[in-house]
């Protein structure tokens, strides 16, 4: 799969996104090594604290399906900027590897490549727990 290809995937997914109150829609694609892909979108609440992002979403969707080897993730929102993962993201994208490769579009012919490391450097992962005598 290209990096193209995940990026329409994740183009697919930001067509179902949930958001009546940001009005700002976001596609996700997870391309894990068994080779399938797991689409999310962002999912809005009232509450807020319940809204769920894109990247979260098709990550939860690989996990609760037994599929936890992320090769790379195709991340898509506002056409005219790229959409950076948000904070709570890259801490659940770092869980499951610090070399996943992350494809930030602006459309399907723009986009930029990168690997979690470069958008979370120094990040706590669960390699800091076994350090310290967790796990």
């Amino acid at each position: 799969m290209t990096d193209k290809e995940l990026l329409k995937k994740a183009i697919e997914a930001r067509d179902f996104a949930y958001v009546p109150y940001s009005k700002f829609p976001v596609g996700a694609a997870v391309l894990t090594k068994s080779g399938k892909i797991y689409k999310g979108c962002n999912i809005e609440c009232a509450s807020y604290g319940g809204t769920n992002c894109a990247e979260r979403t098709a990550i939860f969707k690989a996990i609760s399906e037994g599929d936890k080897d992320i090769e790379a993730i195709a991340v898509i929102g506002d056409m005219e900027n790229y959409t950076y993962p948000c904070g709570i993201c890259r801490q659940v994208i770092t869980e499951f590897g610090k070399d996943i490769k992350m494809i930030i579009g602006k459309s399907e012919n723009e986009y930029k490549v990168y690997s979690i490391s470069d958008l979370f450097p120094h990040s706590f992962s669960p390699d800091d727990l076994n350090k310290n005598g967790g796990l």
